[in-house]
């Protein structure tokens, strides 16, 4: 899998256009994702995730980067080994596409604000 382009509101996946939240897990795309609370991700929302225990879940949080984490998730995904990164998701893409085949990465990707 490899992230093409991304644009606000827009995100190019293995030349498949995409224009909704994303999650990719075991580098399968649920591209109807959504958030309990739109600007915050929550353990809810990361179910599918947490179930296939990435090494790394890549968060992106908008182009400008309004979507926060929750503390609670932080703190879960510590525990669980599970390194966090959230960043704005044009970074979020590029980490994706350098880390894929290198480590087993999910994402949470928030393609607007």
């Amino acid at each position: 899998m490899h992230i093409d382009s991304y644009d606000f509101g827009q995100i190019v996946i293995d030349g498949r256009t995409y224009r909704q939240d994303l999650l990719i897990v075991e580098g399968q795309i649920k591209s109807d994702w959504w958030r309990q609370e739109a600007h915050l991700l929550q353990a809810a929302d990361l179910v599918e995730v947490l179930v296939a225990a990435p090494e790394v879940l890549v968060v992106g949080m908008g182009q400008p980067g309004r979507m926060q984490v929750d503390k609670e998730v932080s703190h879960y995904l510590k525990e669980k080994g599970i390194e966090l990164i959230a960043v704005p998701t044009a970074e979020a893409c590029r980490l994706i596409n350098a880390l894929a085949g290198k480590r087993r990465v999910a994402a949470a990707l928030h393609l607007t604000c």
